[in-house]
């Protein structure tokens, strides 16, 4: 007798009833009333069954049950009563998602067959959970396996993508959270369309051509159609076939959805997504958020600043336009430095040292740069007036 029962009343000796006339049959704990049945499932539970009695002081049967649906979804729900009018059996049925609705008096035996019925329904309901869940995650892990094998650079990205989104997601109450994650592990699935050349740039952070743009942004509808008709995978499909639509409705897929409509998973997943690129252009974290914060209406600002607090980022810096006689040394490029004719002469996240202002001074009085030069530069330098220019554009928090 593994699988428990818990009957609930607020007459202690129908409970005491209960327990002696089926404890031969039945594991049976009870319950006086919908606070201490709370408190039984919290410190004693699951249940296989929960039988509540409909009218009780303080919390209902309707009330009851409805709780428990949310908190163990599982468990069999039964109603038992002596008012069986029509709107009562509404509310419970409506409410309570209830198995079973018994009227008072319930003979011994009654009693007992709608508590077999109801095991027996669980049994089914735990062994449809469990063989779901073993063929999710079996199917799951085929396509993470298939991609480590086929695109590793991928499979590492998302790898770190999934770490991101994991924390962001415990700063956020996001419902459905492991479809998040899953979409995540496998946000990269449709990659494995995409030449291997093509991926190495994007991973490096280098620029696409029109061409190879347009191949590479692809990927998220492909892995949209590869999960989309795995059971239980729609949310994680959707939200992979989102991950680079922007905020403000622009981007892949073009159609009418932004800010909020795009689905949450997806909002997060692009922010995680373009988190790591920065990273892996080797910018530091505090100036790789600068950069989030920069590209106006692309991010859900809440998810942003989810992604502050779960990697307690400190934000440092400003971003400045500067002549080139006016860098020193320790400052980093905020966007690439280019000759009048396109050339490009210095990367973005790169420190400026004393032979990047040499050669940079060389090229303005030889060829030309393209300007002003923005760069990031620390907060305490600003206020201690080492860089005072008028071209200062600070960098909200």
């Amino acid at each position: 007798m593994n699988e428990k029962i818990l009957c609930v009343d607020d007459e202690p000796n129908i409970l005491e009833a209960y327990q002696r006339t089926l404890r031969k049959r039945f594991h049976i704990d009870v319950a006086c009333g919908g606070e201490e049945a709370l408190k039984a499932i919290a410190e004693r539970g699951p249940y296989a069954v929960i039988v509540a009695d409909m009218r009780m002081p303080g919390m209902n049967g309707v009330e009851l049950l409805a709780q428990v649906k949310q908190i163990a979804p599982l468990t069999v729900r039964m109603m038992l009563t002596g008012n069986a009018d029509q709107q009562t059996a509404i509310q419970a049925v409506n409410q309570g998602h209830i198995f079973r609705f018994l009227s008072k008096p319930c003979s011994p035996e009654d009693f007992a067959s709608a508590l077999e019925a109801g095991l027996e329904q669980h049994r089914l309901l735990t062994a449809e959970r469990q063989l779901l869940t073993q063929t999710l995650s079996g199917a799951i892990k085929v396509l993470v396996d298939v991609l480590a094998m086929l695109k590793p650079q991928a499979f590492g990205r998302a790898s770190e993508v999934r770490r991101i989104v994991h924390q962001i997601c415990e700063q956020l109450p996001v419902e459905n959270a492991w479809a998040v994650e899953i979409a995540a592990a496998l946000s990269q699935i449709g990659c494995i369309t995409v030449p291997e050349k093509i991926l190495a740039k994007v991973y490096r952070g280098e620029s696409l051509s029109a061409e190879e743009w347009e191949i590479y942004q692809q990927h998220p509808k492909v892995g949209h159609e590869l999960i989309r008709n795995i059971p239980r995978l729609e949310e994680a499909a959707e939200i992979i076939g989102y991950q680079e639509k922007l905020y403000n409705g622009k981007g892949f897929p073009q159609d009418f959805r932004a800010g909020d409509q795009i689905p949450l998973g997806a909002r997060i997943l692009k922010v995680a997504l373009d988190w790591t690129a920065l990273l892996a252009a080797g910018l530091q974290p505090e100036m790789a958020f600068v950069h989030l914060r920069q590209r106006q209406g692309w991010y859900d600002p809440k998810v942003v600043e989810a992604l502050k607090r779960a990697l307690e980022i400190s934000e440092e810096y400003a971003v400045r336009e500067l002549r080139v006689n006016q860098l020193a040394d320790g400052m980093i490029l905020a966007e690439h430095v280019r000759s009048i004719h396109g050339t490009l002469l210095c990367p973005k996240g790169q420190e400026i040292t004393p032979a990047v202002r040499h050669r940079l001074r060389n090229y303005m009085v030889n060829v030309g740069i393209q300007g002003p030069i923005r760069v990031f530069v620390r907060f305490r330098d600003v206020l201690d007036g080492e860089t005072s220019q008028p071209e200062t554009e600070p960098v909200s928090s």
